[in-house]
């Protein structure tokens, strides 16, 4: 224990007194330049969490919510963290932000308020999602529903829905903060904007679907904000405009109407995302097999190259985690996992390579371990091995140098 004390003690004294200037010490909005992104002409590296239950706890005054969001703040800080990933939508049963087409909440509004203000403060930027594509947290099947519509897919392609869309776009990025008084579009807390969270069309015709909404959608976002950054919220799947590349998915094939290559290559949309979930991807014996980690590196690898040769924009991994709940799982066992993607993003990062961070799914306070999931991750729990892993890594990637860039704009 003693041991672990020192090491958060030297911790600390490392990220407190780095004069280097990066995402989460200098104010301003991150930009990219080809496959990197920059701040103030630095190269700027990400290691952060998602915690999609951050607005909602947030708007749960009676329970004291906030607190709950600070302390997930201050111990995500303490390691390093630079970057969370949350939802910025919420159309359920459950505190909805969004009551009804245009109808919203002011107290759950100003939960979100105060998630980007706490955010700041830590200097831990936010990616906000707008829209599920599953039905927790309302998604696009309560958007069709309101336009009394039965199929989600007309999610993609009826216009009355497509403008229930960009009015809650429109309304969330045009939000004036209570606290700060500031405009989120305005915000540079807020690194990214994310279409919707692991888009999915079901259609036949999917795939040119799904890329001409988001053609529509991402230049819709940036006609009302130029300062953010853009990413669709892609799981990663490939798709027909390179057949050859299908071979990576899990299982080979993935019919999910999206496509890495294409949809990334929007000019609009400003980087690309991968997702990870090898053991609930890939049939439970492979895992013993060493399939699974070969999986991982072909996935992640697969990506950077052709971010690095194609797409030619930044890649994140913005979620990726192992379950308790699929047999087989240890502390371990998860740990081994995280350094997995952790060393492949390093030695990308260190090479120059367009994979610039990790978002792990997802990090949890005592309190929100009732949402558990399988995948959530304590900060502060015993000899917390995971807590370290994330502490070197952080250290790690802050201590990455290279020559100034000259920062893109987000456009």
């Amino acid at each position: 224990m003693l041991n672990m004390v020192t090491f958060f003690f030297f911790l600390l004294l490392f990220l407190v007194g780095s004069n280097r200037i990066s995402v989460a010490e200098k104010a301003g909005f991150v930009g990219r330049n080809g496959t990197q992104f920059v701040l103030n002409g630095e190269r700027v590296y990400l290691n952060g969490f998602n915690a999609y239950w951050m607005m909602t706890t947030a708007a749960d005054t009676a329970s004291k919510g906030r607190a709950t969001v600070t302390t997930a703040l201050r111990q995500a800080s303490a390691v390093g963290m630079n970057v969370a990933r949350i939802w910025g939508f919420n159309e359920g049963d459950y505190l909805p932000l969004q009551i009804s087409p245009g109808s919203y909440s002011e107290d759950v509004f100003k939960g979100l308020d105060f998630v980007v203000y706490e955010a700041g403060r830590y200097k831990i930027r936010l990616i906000i999602s707008l829209v599920n594509n599953f039905e927790d947290y309302g998604g696009r099947k309560k958007y069709v529903e309101w336009a009394g519509l039965d199929e989600p897919d007309e999610f993609y392609t009826n216009s009355v829905v497509k403008q229930f869309y960009k009015n809650h776009v429109k309304t969330v990025l045009t939000r004036k903060n209570t606290i700060t008084g500031r405009v989120y579009k305005e915000d540079p807390t807020i690194f990214s904007w994310e279409l919707i969270n692991e888009p999915r069309c079901n259609d036949s015709t999917g795939s040119n679907i799904l890329q001409s909404w988001v053609k529509e959608m991402a230049s819709y976002v940036k006609s009302i904000d130029s300062n953010h950054l853009l990413e669709i919220g892609l799981e990663g799947f490939y798709g027909d405009s390179k057949p050859d590349r299908t071979v990576y998915n899990p299982g080979g094939t993935v019919l999910t109407g999206t496509d890495f290559i294409s949809n990334n290559q929007v000019p609009e949309i400003d980087f690309a995302t991968i997702h990870i979930y090898p053991d609930s991807w890939l049939p439970l014996q492979s895992s013993r097999t060493g399939e699974q980690d070969e999986f991982v590196d072909k996935w992640i690898g697969a990506h950077i190259q052709d971010c690095n040769n194609i797409i030619k924009k930044p890649l994140l991994i913005t979620e990726f985690g192992k379950s308790s709940k699929i047999p087989g799982f240890s502390l371990e066992e998860r740990n081994k996992f995280f350094k997995r993607v952790y060393d492949v993003i390093y030695d990308s990062a260190r090479t120059g390579g367009s994979c610039s961070g990790g978002v792990f799914w997802q990090l949890t306070t005592n309190r929100t371990g009732l949402l558990g999931d399988g995948y959530e991750v304590f900060m502060q729990q015993g000899p917390n091995t995971t807590a370290r892993l994330i502490a070197e890594q952080s250290i790690k990637l802050k201590n990455l140098k290279y020559p100034p860039l000259v920062t893109h704009s987000a456009v």
